[in-house]
Formats: C-alpha cells, structure tokens, sequence
C-alpha cells in the first residue's frame, strides 16, 4: 500500500508540472504575440495576398507547386502573372543528366495559361538532342508571348548542334515575330543563322539592348552587319572573332548607335594550322574608340602559339585577355607594346621560358593594368617583384602559382611574399591552384 500510494503521488505530479510550464511559455509568448491569439490556430488560407505572393517568389517551383494545393485561394495565387514573368525550363534525359527536368504537365499548363506573362525566360537543356528537340518545340508554341530576355544554354555540346537548322530556326522565329520587345538574347553553340536574325530585326530592332551569339556557324559577317546597321540600341555584343570585321565596327561606331558598353570576341581554332585569322585595321578600332570611349573590349584566346600571328601587330584598345592555351613570349612582348587600355590578363600557360621582360614591358605600358593571373609559366623573383613594384597599388588582383615563381640570388619565396605585400600595401601569397 505504501508503495502504492507513493506512485499516485508521481503520476499525479507530472500533470501539474507541465501545466505550470505551459502556463509559464503563455506568459511569455503572450507578452510578445497577445495571449489572445496563442488559443486560435492559424488559418494559412487567410494570410494576406502579398504575404502568400511573397512566399511563393521564395520557394523553388517544384515546393510552389505543391502549395498551390494546400486550398482553392492559394491555387489561384499560384498563377498570378507576377510569378510567371520569369522562367527557366530544364530539360533533361534521366539516364544521362544531373539536371531535374521540368515537369511536361507543368510546361503544358504555362503555355496553355502564362505564354502571354513570360518575360524573362531560359531554356538550360543537357547534351542529348532529344532535350534540344523538346526546348525547340516549346519556342513554337509562344505565339502569344512577349518576351524580354531569351537564353538558350546548353549545360554540353552538342545539344542544339544536333537539331535540323529548319527546325531550330522556325521555333526560334515564333518568339522573335511574336515578342516584338526583345532586348537581350543568348544564344551559343546553336544553328542560328542569317535569315533569323533578319526576322529578329525586322520585330526588335528598337528594342534589343544586348546579343550574345558564340559558336553559331551558320551566321556570317553581312548577318551580324544586318543586327549593327539597324538596331542602334545595342549596348553588349558577344561574337566569334570569324565574324568580326571592320564594316561591323565601323556601323557600331555611326552617329544613329549609342555607345557600345561591351564587346567579347572568343577566338578559337579546333585545329592547328587549319584556320587563317584575318586582321582588324587600326582605323576601325580606333573609330569605335572614338564613338564609345568607355567600351569594354574582352577577347578570349584558345589559339596554338603558331596561329597568333594576325593579332596585336598594331595598337589594339583591348581591355581584358585571356588565353585558355599557351601563348608565347612574342606575343606577350607585342601586348605590352599595343595594348595601353589592358585591365586584366590571364595566361593559363607559357612553357618554360622566363617572362621577366615581358610582365615589366606589360607594367610600363598598361597604365590600366589591375588585375593579374598567371597559370603554368616562369618568371624569376626578382623580376616579379619589379612588374609589382611598377604597378604597385593598382593591383587589386593577382593570381600567381607558387610554381611559376622561380627563387634567384636576391628573393627566396619566403621573402618574396613580403616584398610583394609591401608594394601591394595588403598582405599576399602565391596560389597554391588557380583562381580563375
């Protein structure tokens, strides 16, 4: 009986425990919230729109989604055209994709109910042709669209390579005739071709702001001319150097266009010996210069050394170079001597031949110069420590490999980081790996 008795009292004790700690969590909360509002549940179906609208631009949309069923008034907020103005299909084969494709139902049901609310929209697919295909099928059925910003983004090649050019290109001419308001498009390693950007002019000239068009064989220089000679709103250009000539930059440079902000040239050669690169006068440099004197001039080079010899043989107003493969003394010596409004250089290799006087040539010339990055190359420290010395606080970046630095009879690589932290005026080490 004892022990009974002493189990009543435990048994009856734990209730009146937790009850004195809910009662000590109300006062609490309810000094914050209102204790009135801790005895009502919260009814997520009558929380204010633009809260809903809110957490539905947060959420991905796969989670949008299945909160659009949690009731009918959620639903509906589901498919305000606020939440539709921007959108990025991913298509993608299962076997062969990392990607996590876009539902088909779900794509039917924004063609059939956003077409006409998309406005900033993308297509990343993965390399098979089958995504391709399926991103091209979607293009033509926007008839009703008014699109802003068009991307098309192949995560690997081949993707839209693979697909037929009368296929690719009447989806791609839906959206140019229908939109009628584009103003940037980005469209690498795809079948575009002249005859589409004619159409894409002919509806957007007054609207296009920005084109960028790498790897598209089948434009030529006259269909890049077409896109210069009427859409005089053109700030950003993005092109393979095959198709750069002087009659484009001479229509970049007419009085009718606004001032060209930025201008990447990809040069690149697949095999070595095979392409013959042509040279750009000085004069139609210099007459773009003139009409856009801030114009940002980027050019990436994936060049074998004996095919550099069309570039930097006169005064280039390059600001930003990188070269992907190696590129020799030569024509390092030829950038520090042409290319005064140099920003920024990478050379992801050189071999193994000191590059002392070139980086000094650079820094005495490239007033501009501010950032730096240097991959599989030589040069001493006490040369290094000159280029910095000259270029001094400007720096603002610089990427060099531990490796490249070679140790001579004035600077070891311990005392080397010092010196170059003291003309930098911030603390500095050589990279271990790349940074760019």
């Amino acid at each position: 009986m004892k022990r009974a008795r002493q189990k009543v009292v435990v048994e009856n004790e734990a209730p009146q425990t937790s009850q004195k700690n809910k009662k000590q969590k109300t006062c609490l909360y309810g000094s914050v919230f209102g204790e009135s509002d801790l005895h009502t549940s919260i009814d997520w179906g009558s929380l204010p729109h633009h809260v809903i609208l809110r957490i539905f631009q947060f959420l991905p949309l796969v989670d949008r989604a299945r909160a659009s069923s949690v009731c009918r008034r959620w639903n509906e907020i589901f498919h305000i055209p606020d939440l539709w103005r921007r959108f990025e299909f991913e298509l993608s084969q299962p076997a062969t994709s990392y990607l996590k494709s876009t539902h088909p139902d779900l794509i039917q049901q924004i063609i059939k109910r956003h077409a006409d609310h998309l406005q900033y929209v993308s297509f990343k697919v993965d390399s098979s042709t089958e995504s391709a295909e399926a991103a091209c099928n979607i293009l033509s059925q926007l008839v009703n669209c008014s699109i802003k910003t068009l991307g098309l983004i192949s995560t690997a090649k081949p993707s839209f390579m693979n697909v037929s050019k009368a296929h690719f290109t009447s989806a791609l001419t839906v959206v140019f005739v229908n939109s009628k308001s584009l103003s940037s498009i980005k469209i690498d390693d795809t079948p575009l071709d002249d005859p589409s950007l004619k159409v894409l002019v002919a509806n957007n000239s007054d609207t296009l702001k920005l084109l960028k068009m790498s790897s598209c064989p089948h434009v030529s220089p006259a269909g890049i001319l077409c896109v210069a000679d009427q859409c005089h709103g053109l700030k950003e250009l993005a092109l393979n150097y095959y198709i750069l000539s002087d009659e484009l930059l001479l229509a970049l440079s007419s009085e009718k266009h606004v001032d060209l902000e930025h201008l990447r040239i990809d040069v690149v050669s697949e095999n070595p010996g095979q392409v013959e690169f042509h040279t750009i006068k000085k004069q139609s440099w210099d007459a773009l210069l003139k009409h856009s004197p801030k114009v940002n001039i980027v050019m990436y080079f994936f060049l074998y050394e004996e095919e550099f010899d069309a570039f930097f043989r006169e005064e280039t107003p390059v600001t930003h170079l990188y070269f992907g493969r190696a590129v020799s003394k030569a024509m390092l010596g030829r950038i520090g001597m042409n290319c005064p409004r140099l920003i920024e250089l990478v050379v992801c290799a050189n071999g193994l031949q000191p590059l002392d006087d070139e980086l000094i040539r650079i820094a005495e010339r490239c007033k501009n110069l501010t950032a730096m990055g240097l991959g599989e190359c030589e040069v001493t420290c006490r040369g290094f420590i000159e280029f910095v010395k000259m270029c001094g606080g400007r720096l603002t970046q610089l990427s060099i490999m531990e490796e490249v630095l070679i140790p001579d009879n004035d600077y070891s690589l311990d005392r080397l980081h010092l010196e170059v932290s003291k003309h930098l005026g911030r603390l500095w080490f050589p990279d271990m790996m790349p940074t760019w």
